[in-house]
């Protein structure tokens, strides 16, 4: 008994003296634990007095080497460059934590060309924080990432102006196991965070405000798989919430859910670059509302914003297995806009131009709009390429209304079909209808449908062209100037 107790006793006192740790001579207390590096012991400075890339660059490697854990960053503001992440390394900025892009372009150089090819790379990457090919990273916390955006400006003269150089505030390329959570983001200098190509991505519970520059899209899920994106907040100038395929890489196996989306241009987004496809998409309990900015619009687009729910298809590529389902829609000039059109734009030099992609699938359904343009939703393919099985059920729409002679395009065939154009409903502008422009479809329901105005209405409610198997059920439009459904070459209708 007496043994047991001296046992016991000795394993205690390891177990407190394994507690106590020297602290350093500089004053600061160690770390917490062996899997956390803090970049204050790696020199960096916590009020923006001098560059701190080195300083996170190092506690990465550190975290690395030592088989991963966690990069901290305290309470502070810091400006650095180019931070890149390493496998099994998690970037954790605690409550008050701000870190600043670096003003100096060449704080922010480009990053060698990966492996991976987009129709977006011109030669290699600038990113504020850059990881391609790494395993199991993230960046979490209750900080904020600024990438003080309006002090850039274009690198290079002559290139397209979303590839002239300016950075993004998080680029990561052909990653796999990815989290995002908690952080807040502001003012990258073009698109807030692009995720390239990435496996098993997970975004949750953050927040973005991106008004400082142009193509200031809040997030852009880019040829990924496995992913969910849930819990956020976007307020961008350019598009909000935005799937890509920009490479051969299908975005595919994704869940958007309970976020709330605000862009001057397109809320939520599939498009316009569509190579790699979309496949089994699923969008539900999203709100899209106005920007709160006070500014106007870069782009000079509407203040309301220029469509609620976007999908795409217009650089070859297929488009199938996608439903959208609760989403309410405040302002916006087009609440629903489907676009099968052929721009064709390969992804990369010297490979062949794609051929006309496909649409297919599509499900929108419980969707309420209200305080709406006069755009009108539309779902539209071109000729030769029509748009299958799409079905669109319990949709609510309150648009303004209050249109006259002249401000509208009461003939149908003056609706040009623009199908090299780049797909927004700007090109048409007021269509002939004010609740559904339908035309090169084939096997569309419409169930279940409420349109009405808040000033009167002359035009048509639906208007299809050239579409094969068209139903109509529970239509409520309270239109008195005839049938509801104005139809051009339409195949095989049935109405009730």
């Amino acid at each position: 008994m007496i043994k047991n107790k001296l046992v016991h006793r000795y394993l205690f006192l390891l177990f407190l003296l394994s507690g106590l740790q020297a602290v350093p001579a500089s004053g600061q207390r160690p770390d917490k634990n062996g899997s956390d590096f803090n970049i204050l012991r790696y020199g960096a400075a916590g009020d923006t007095s001098r560059l701190s890339t080195a300083a996170f660059n190092k506690a990465i490697e550190a975290c690395h080497q030592a088989g991963g854990g966690r990069v901290i960053v305290p309470a502070g503001h810091y400006k650095s460059g180019t931070i890149t992440l390493l496998d099994n390394v998690e970037l954790f900025l605690e409550r008050g934590a701000v870190i600043y892009a670096s003003c100096n372009p060449a704080d922010l150089p480009r990053q060698q060309q990966p492996a991976y090819r987009s129709q977006k790379d011109d030669g290699g990457w600038y990113s504020l924080i850059y990881a391609e090919g790494a395993r199991n990273i993230g960046i979490s916390g209750y900080g904020t990432i600024d990438g003080q955006g309006a002090s850039q400006g274009p690198r290079f003269a002559g290139l397209d102006e979303d590839r002239d150089g300016r950075s993004r505030n998080i680029l990561f390329i052909s990653c796999k196991g990815v989290s995002v959570r908690d952080i807040s983001m502001l003012n990258s200098g073009i698109w807030n965070q692009h995720y390239l190509d990435c496996e098993d991505l997970m975004i949750d519970h953050i927040r973005v405000y991106n008004h400082s520059n142009r193509n200031n899209d809040g997030i852009d899920i880019d040829g990924c798989r496995r992913v969910i994106l849930s819990n956020s907040t976007f307020d961008s100038d350019d598009d909000g919430i935005t799937l890509k395929s920009t490479g051969p890489a299908p975005c595919e196996d994704i869940t958007i859910t309970n976020c709330i989306a605000s862009s001057f241009c397109n809320a939520i987004k599939c498009g316009t670059e569509s190579t790699g496809g979309f496949r089994n998409i699923v969008i539900s309990n999203c709100l899209v509302r106005p920007s709160r900015c006070p500014t106007e619009p870069i782009w000079k687009t509407h203040r309301i914003g220029q469509t609620g729910i976007a999908l795409e298809i217009v650089d070859g590529g297929t488009m199938e297995g996608v439903t959208v389902d609760n989403i309410v829609v405040e302002g916006t000039d087009c609440p629903i806009y489907v676009r099968l059109g052929n721009r064709a734009r390969p992804y990369a030099s010297g490979v062949p131009t794609p051929p006309m992609g496909k649409m297919s699938n599509i499900s929108i359904s419980h969707v309420t709009a209200y305080h709406t343009g006069n755009y009108s939703c539309s779902v539209t393919g071109i000729p030769g390429g029509k748009i299958e099985n799409i079905r669109l059920d319990h949709i609510r729409l309150v648009n303004k209304g209050g249109l006259k002679d002249g401000q509208f395009r009461p003939d149908v065939s003056k609706v040009a079909e623009e199908e090299k154009a780049y797909p927004d409903p700007n090109g048409w502008g007021n269509l002939p209808s004010y609740g559904f422009f339908i035309r090169h479809v084939q096997d569309i329901s419409l169930s279940d449908i409420s349109l009405s105005s808040l000033a009167p209405e002359i035009r048509t409610p639906i208007v299809a062209v050239d579409a094969d198997r068209l139903s109509v059920s529970h239509l409520q439009s309270g239109f008195t100037g005839g049938d509801p459904v104005q139809r051009i070459g339409v195949k095989d209708y049935k109405a009730d």
